[in-house]
Order: structure tokens, then C-alpha cells, then sequence
């Protein structure tokens, strides 16, 4: 007779640049392998959402930390994808506004921000399960994952994808681009836990594969490694 814990299911992280395809990756992830998605981005946004309601200055530090002190995000997995819950409200249809998107982005580089939020993220995993999207999810929030991916792309790819994600006619590509630049700046150079590949991470560049040959490629890693005696250690 064996007193052996069963293994914790495995962590998946994906990190990298917005516009990488981080969010599609790790949707299709979750659905083939039975793992909850838990959008790193989405409760950004969704915490952005509530200081511009509330008038709340994003690069103020001090402001968002009374402001995260009475703030709740729940993540609720659909045949659709996730809801996201704010304070209990379901605020999923609003969070993809531009507004709320470049508030986020600012709203993340604030270490008490991110640290909050880093343990709120690890308490959504602490049972495994799970595969999880960011800027520092392998290095930081789970950097003992069982599988890390770093997805990048080139400046004009993503600039490309994001423009035909939601083509318009007050949204160029060149606006798309500058925004892009900016939020790879804020993310690479921010003092709490910059945007990196963890040491252990596979590099997955997407610039010259369609979004079939990325699902392939990092399906068959994913089999491999789950298939593999050490996955489960």
C-alpha cells in the first residue's frame, strides 16, 4: 500500500508580446487538453475597467492599491470561453474596448499592482489544471509550470493581426503599430517583473506560420511533454 499523492495536474504558461497570438494558443490549449484558461490580460483589463470607472488615475500607485483593496475578479469557464466577474458583475463584453486596454497596460506596471494581482493569479492555480497567458507567468507567477511557451512575432505581424482582427476606419495600422511599440516598451523595461522567455521556456516564433501551424507545433510539444514519465514529478 502506497500513501503517494496523486501528481498535480500540469501548469502551462504562455508569455510574450501583445499581438502574438497568446490568448488564441492558450483557448485552443485549454479545450484539447482539459485545462481551465485563466486570462492573465482579461483580469488586468477587468481591474482597468473598474479604476476608470471609478476615477481612478491608472498611473497613480497608491490610488490603485486602495482601489485593488475592494476589488474582486473571478474568472467562470463557458463552452465559449471565460466570463469575468468584477465585484461579482460579468464584464466580459466590455473589457476589448481601447480605453480599457491602454489602461491596463499602465495599471500592470505598478509593483503592488502586479504583486496583488500575482497572488491572485496563483491562488486560481494552486491545484494545477490550468494554462495561463501573460508577460510573466513563467517567470513569476508560475515559474515552476511543467510546460512554459514564449510566443513572439515580428513588429509587423502583430501589427497585421490586430488590424484584421477589428479593421476600422479610425484605427489605422500605423496607430496599431505605435500602440504596440509603446506596450512592448512599458513591458520589457518595468521594474517589477519585466517582460522575458523564462530560462526553461520554448520559443515559439509566429511570424512566418498561420495560426494552424502554431497550434500544431505546440500541441505536439504539449503531448510529448505530457506523455513523458517526468511530466507528472
Amino acid at each position: 500500500m502506497t500513501d503517494a499523492k496523486p501528481a498535480r495536474k500540469p501548469i502551462i504558461t504562455i508569455d510574450g508580446p501583445a499581438g502574438a497570438g497568446k490568448s488564441t494558443v492558450a483557448r485552443h490549449l485549454a479545450a484539447r487538453f482539459g485545462l481551465l484558461n485563466l486570462e492573465s490580460g482579461a483580469m488586468y483589463r477587468a481591474f482597468a475597467r473598474k479604476a476608470l470607472n471609478a476615477g481612478v488615475d491608472p498611473d497613480n500607485p497608491d490610488s490603485l492599491e486602495r482601489l485593488a483593496r475592494t476589488t474582486a475578479i473571478q474568472l467562470e469557464p463557458t463552452p465559449s470561453g471565460n466570463r469575468v466577474l468584477l465585484d461579482g458583475a460579468d464584464v466580459t463584453a466590455s473589457l476589448r474596448d481601447s480605453a480599457v486596454t491602454q489602461a491596463a497596460s499602465r495599471v500592470s506596471v505598478h509593483p503592488n499592482i502586479r504583486t496583488w494581482m500575482v497572488n491572485l493569479q496563483r491562488a486560481m492555480g494552486i491545484h494545477g489544471g490550468i494554462v495561463m497567458e501573460g508577460r510573466d507567468i513563467g517567470t513569476i507567477v508560475f515559474p515552476h509550470a511543467e510546460i512554459k511557451f514564449y510566443l513572439e512575432a515580428s513588429p509587423e505581424a502583430r501589427t497585421q493581426r490586430r488590424y484584421l482582427e477589428a479593421p476600422s476606419a479610425a484605427t489605422t495600422p500605423e496607430a496599431i503599430r505605435e500602440d504596440l511599440r509603446k506596450r512592448d516598451e512599458r513591458d520589457r523595461n518595468r521594474a517589477e517583473s519585466p517582460m522575458r522567455p523564462a530560462p526553461d521556456a520554448i520559443l515559439i516564433d509566429s511570424t512566418e506560420l498561420t495560426l494552424d501551424q502554431v497550434l500544431a507545433r505546440i500541441e505536439s510539444i504539449v503531448i510529448e511533454r505530457l506523455s513523458s514519465p517526468a511530466s507528472g514529478s
